[in-house]
């Protein structure tokens, strides 16, 4: 066991990518096969939901591994971090919100319609939960992604180089991740599905950007990151979230990237140096 632990260490994040993408893309893989007919086997797609562990699943079993009960706690101690400064809290808590409110009005300028909001309860592969939809988020796409992505691979790569380098490579294995998703998901084929992918790329590395920013900030905490997911998501990824609206939450997130990029100290850091916490 030692001898596995000392390897795990030496190649810890390597091993964390290969058990995260290995959880998630046994749910995805076999999903992407029922939906083109390549097996006949009959899967609910809502276990599609389950796919999102794979990042916290893969945290948690190299921390144990190299980092054994002392780790776990520490860990711990970020996921649930909720006292970070005044600003972040508020802008984890209300810029999806307010991204969401100004799509909704650009919405009603171009279309004459505003969203309607009941569909913010109506998620894919789920009976309507209403606002009971919001845990669903937070529980999986929120703490399941950022336990693993901002939580455990983020410190690593930023102790190794510069901020901007390790988020631009994380930015594209979390792409890498997603991807098998764009060939079953209704959201994404609603959208164009394969057509959305370079869109896709371009969201996702500001979207790093931004998690970036707010974790490093907070001084760690994955409870801010994981809100702030949980709700772009809620606002994005619902059945209210169509039409153009997650372009301009998008357009939002990659304007708020740009001045993080392009500030010398975006709230408390620069973003070319390392960091670690």
């Amino acid at each position: 066991m030692a001898t596995v632990s000392k390897w795990v260490k030496q190649n810890s994040l390597s091993v964390y990518f290969f058990i995260a993408f290995a959880f998630s893309w046994s749910i995805y893989i076999p999903l992407v096969a029922v939906q083109h007919g390549w097996i006949k086997t009959q899967i609910s797609f809502s276990i599609h939901y389950f796919s999102s562990f794979g990042p916290a699943f893969a945290a948690f079993i190299v921390t144990t591994l190299t980092t054994g009960k002392d780790g776990l706690q520490e860990l711990w101690g970020r996921i649930t971090k909720w006292r970070v400064g005044r600003g972040y809290a508020i802008f984890a808590l209300l810029s999806p919100v307010v991204l969401f409110f100004l799509a909704a009005i650009a919405m009603r300028t171009i279309k004459g319609e505003w969203p309607d909001l009941r569909l913010l309860g109506q998620a894919n592969y789920l009976p309507y939960l209403g606002w009971g939809v919001l845990p669903v988020w937070l529980i999986t796409f929120g703490f399941g992604e950022e336990i693993g992505w901002r939580g455990f691979a983020l410190p690593r790569l930023q102790s190794q180089m510069s901020i901007s380098k390790a988020t631009f490579i994380l930015a594209l294995l979390w792409a890498l991740w997603h991807s098998p998703a764009f060939f079953y998901l209704e959201t994404i084929e609603d959208l164009g599905g394969i057509i959305i992918i370079p869109g896709f790329l371009v969201g996702v590395l500001f979207g790093a950007v931004l998690f970036t920013w707010l974790y490093n900030g907070t001084g760690g905490s994955i409870l801010m990151v994981a809100i702030w997911h949980a709700l772009f998501d809620l606002f994005t990824a619902s059945a209210a979230g169509r039409d153009f609206i997650p372009i301009i939450t998008s357009a939002g997130v990659i304007a708020w990237a740009l001045y993080v990029a392009n500030t010398k100290k975006p709230w408390g850091f620069h973003f070319q140096q390392k960091h670690t916490l």
